[in-house]
């Protein structure tokens, strides 16, 4: 978990003339030539227990993804009050290329819910930098009675991008939170929602937006 994760990248094609015009006017579409390297600084929540949870990165450079094994979150029956709500901090050192500056477009996460009839559940993250004021929120709610996969996608319009800063170091930080709500589900019913799959492991993909540091 402490290690980083070190992958060659491709050579990418620069389009600085090809974006779309609402698109950062310095902005890629593909990732910049070289090498990411993600390394976790710290992991903590009830969510994501110790030895629960990895980081690997594309060998594109487009995406890195976050794998849990132990995310579930149930209210009703004889569920401890504080099981409703589980949640996990990944605190992320990310190098990239120099000259280059990354910011997260899309997220997509998965996972099984069994919700009663009058039950409800809210699956949430949250984004930013290390001393940055600009925390991006997103939350997609989900209603009993359910029992099946869900998937939820967190997108961020270009022009609302938060980029790392450039020539400056800061941990980027994911906060994913799960919340479970008994509501009027009949007693004795126990509602439930995962961020983990029939194999035990869930992948939650990060995609990336690449961009030239001014300088560069």
């Amino acid at each position: 978990m402490a290690g980083g994760l070190l992958l060659g990248g491709s050579i990418a094609a620069l389009l600085t003339t090809a974006l779309p015009a609402q698109g950062p006017s310095s902005g890629f579409d593909d990732p910049p030539p070289d090498k990411i390297v993600i390394k976790v600084a710290t992991v903590n929540g009830s969510g994501c227990p110790q030895g629960t949870t990895a980081v690997a990165v594309a060998e594109d450079n487009t995406a890195f993804t976050v794998t849990y094994s132990d995310y579930l979150a149930q209210a009703g029956g004889n569920s401890d009050p504080t099981a409703s709500r589980r949640n996990c901090q990944l605190s992320l050192i990310v190098h990239v290329p120099q000259g280059f500056t990354y910011a997260i477009a899309s997220a997509d996460y998965r996972g099984y819910a069994l919700l009663q009839p009058g039950a409800s559940a809210v699956q949430r993250a949250s984004y930013y930098f290390q001393g940055s004021s600009g925390t991006v929120y997103k939350t997609h709610n989900f209603a009993g009675a359910y029992n099946d996969n869900w998937q939820a996608t967190d997108t961020t319009d270009w022009a609302q991008l938060v980029y790392a800063p450039c020539g400056v170091q800061r941990n980027f930080n994911i906060n994913t939170e799960l919340r479970v709500n008994a509501g009027t589900q009949s007693p004795g019913k126990v509602s439930f929602m995962t961020m983990d799959s029939t194999d035990g492991d869930i992948s939650t993909k990060y995609h990336l937006a690449w961009k030239e540091c001014p300088g560069k």
